[in-house]
């Protein structure tokens, strides 16, 4: 009688956890799709604009960046771009200069800080950019990204027309058709629809780092990175939460295709795991504890579906004894099934109006063939996240 019982209530746990997942999942498709489209109608410029980009090593992407930003349709008199360069090793300087006669500024970071005396140079390398800046508005992206040509004129327009204190804006990854590459895709869609989603109905703030709008003057308010500054990575939604905090009603989120900006993914497992153990790594730093609750859930969500089919063999193997009725393998894997199931329609119904803003839709059928790795590098990466270490452009960080 008591294992019956035992047995009943792991069912419940596990039923009203994954039911739990569904429902959040749903709740955000709904917030994805009541985000309001925006698009400028016959608005004349007339916001400051600072772009700022930090780049370490990057001869292979500076040039195709400075490009897209050069080139935007926004008034030339009206946007400058600072690009500080941290402590590069190959040719991105000297790529950087190149562009010195198309309103780009050059700022080295050596010459502010040595090598290996800080734990966040990117923080370092915008909070020196915004100093020097002249614009009311500061944008940052990366120097792997590229954007469409009206992405600063969408950007201000919504600026000027909503007076926003921080403006979270699309990213996509510009894949091929190698596995790893529309993996990345699509799981960055997902959390971009997430970020969309989250910040329209106020749930919790998520943001990146590859497509950010802010005025000077929160970032002032705020402090700037002070407080922060010591954790490696978080220069998007740790500085995100900070505004929020001060102006919760003008952190807002920019659904528009012309302001996607596109990032190139990394080419490697082992780059990969690099990449989401960092953004894992801050985690439990966030001051937004309603997205570390998600995370949790998400993690916690992860962690039952890799270990749900190894416990039933083992049990089985060790005890001899059911947890559940009848073949304990066979019950325990058709529930796992189950679960799976749930979790990857909820996951595909989010996906749907996502995937098709993103111009990825294509790739949904690889969805569910993508699963067991995303299941796999959920648990690994944020395990590692808490207790690991890893490295960002040639560092070592804890």
């Amino acid at each position: 009688m008591r294992n019956i019982h035992m047995q009943q209530a792991l069912l419940v746990i596990l039923l009203l956890t994954f039911s739990l997942y569904a429902l959040l999942i749903l709740y955000y498709w709904r917030g994805w799709v009541t985000i309001p489209g925006f698009t400028v109608v016959n608005q004349k410029a007339k916001a400051k604009i600072s772009v700022i980009i930090a780049a370490r090593n990057e001869e292979e992407n500076i040039a195709t960046c400075l490009d897209s930003v050069c080139n935007q349709s926004y008034p030339k008199e009206l946007f400058e771009i600072l690009v500080v360069d941290d402590h590069s090793t190959d040719n991105t300087a000297a790529i950087i200069k190149s562009y010195t006669n198309k309103n780009v500024k050059l700022i080295s970071l050596k010459d502010f800080i040595p090598v290996a005396k800080i734990n966040s140079y990117k923080k370092k390398a915008i909070e020196i950019a915004i100093a020097q800046s002249t614009g009311e508005l500061i944008i940052t992206t990366d120097a792997d990204c590229f954007a469409k040509e009206n992405w600063l004129s969408t950007i201000a327009a919504f600026y000027e027309q909503y007076n926003p204190a921080f403006i979270a804006s699309p990213v996509s990854i510009n894949c091929g058709f190698r596995f790893i590459e529309m993996f990345q895709a699509l799981d960055f869609a997902m959390l971009q629809g997430i970020t969309g989603a989250s910040v329209h109905k106020k749930i919790h703030s998520m943001c990146n780092g590859a497509n950010l709008a802010y005025t000077k003057k929160a970032f002032e308010e705020v402090g700037g990175f002070a407080g922060i500054d010591t954790i490696a990575s978080g220069d998007d939604m740790l500085l995100m939460h900070k505004i929020y905090k001060l102006h919760p009603d003008k952190v807002m989120f920019l659904k528009s295709q012309e302001v996607i900006v596109q990032t190139v993914p990394v080419n490697s497992i082992k780059e990969f795991f690099n990449q989401r153990i960092r953004w894992a790594s801050k985690a439990d730093k966030y001051n937004d504890k309603r997205i570390f609750a998600v995370l949790l859930l998400v993690y916690l969500v992860n962690v039952l579906l890799l270990a749900l089919p190894f416990a039933a063999i083992f049990i089985k193997a060790t005890f001899n004894i059911s947890l559940f009725p009848f073949t304990v393998v066979f019950t325990i894997l058709e529930l796992w099934i189950f679960l799976l199931v749930i979790k990857t329609i909820a996951e595909l119904i989010f996906l749907m109006p996502v995937s098709k803003f993103f111009g990825k839709r294509s790739m949904l059928w690889l969805f569910p063939l993508m699963q067991p790795f995303h299941i796999l590098y959920t648990v690994i990466a944020g395990w590692l996240g808490k207790f690991g270490s890893y490295s960002w452009k040639e560092r070592k960080v804890k």
